[in-house]
């Protein structure tokens, strides 16, 4: 009987047509705003975070340091319907006509003058090329042995001439586990040691050895390094 008396609610929905999907330009015109507002802030910031010197740097950077004529008119003046600045480039590159200006300075063609220090570094360069080439043999007979040679690696840095002494699978330099050359490897120390006095540069000795567990009771590492370095 409840049942039969339960009242029937019926829900309508009310739909406005036209009403549905617009376009995506609004997401077009939101990045632009987007863009615009992270450049004008970070415009604030270089403003605030830049000195006057700084400011001026960035301001010549973006700005046009060389004068663009768009126009060329011919004439009989003395550029020639040319503007000056283009005289100027024509004449250095060497493509620009003859004819000079009255009581115009000439080039200077004296020699570029070496700052100082420049020739010092080139000498001191020039010997250590000269160093690494007696001890490798590029420019004529070597100072090492051809079984020796396989031992040494040589480069030129920045700070100086690296000359490398290392080991090989099957060819020690030093006894296993001890700090005592083999002949050859004294051969090679009394042939750097010779070479490396034409020249008055410093001279840093360094050992490497290879990796060992850190959880060893006794790790040679450190007291083989320092020793063989000392050799």
């Amino acid at each position: 009987m409840s049942v039969q008396n339960a009242p029937i609610i019926i829900k309508r929905k009310k739909v406005i047509a036209g009403g549905g999907h617009h376009g995506g330009a609004w997401k077009v015109a939101y990045a632009d705003f987007v863009t615009a507002m992270m450049a004008f802030f970070m415009l604030m910031w270089l403003l605030n975070a830049t000195t006057e010197q700084q400011r001026k740097g960035l301001a010549d950077y973006f700005a046009p340091t060389i004068a663009i004529s768009r126009t060329s008119a011919g004439g009989a003046d003395v550029l020639d319907g040319d503007t000056l600045h283009q005289s100027d480039s024509l004449s250095q590159s060497g493509t620009g006509s003859n004819m000079g200006l009255r009581g115009a300075v000439p080039p200077d063609k004296s020699p570029p003058r070496v700052r100082p220090g420049e020739g010092a570094a080139a000498a001191e360069v020039a010997a250590l090329r000269e160093i690494e080439e007696m001890l490798l043999g590029r420019g004529g007979e070597s100072l090492v042995a051809r079984k020796a040679l396989r031992h040494v690696v040589t480069k030129l840095t920045d700070e100086g001439l690296v000359i490398e002494i290392f080991a090989r699978p099957g060819a020690p330099i030093f006894l296993p586990g001890d700090t005592v050359p083999l002949p050859v490897t004294r051969a090679l120390l009394g042939l750097v040691a010779q070479t490396a006095g034409l020249v008055g540069n410093p001279v840093a000795v360094s050992a490497h050895l290879a990796a060992r567990p850190v959880v060893l009771a006794d790790n040679p590492v450190w007291r083989l390094s320092s020793g063989r370095a000392e050799a």
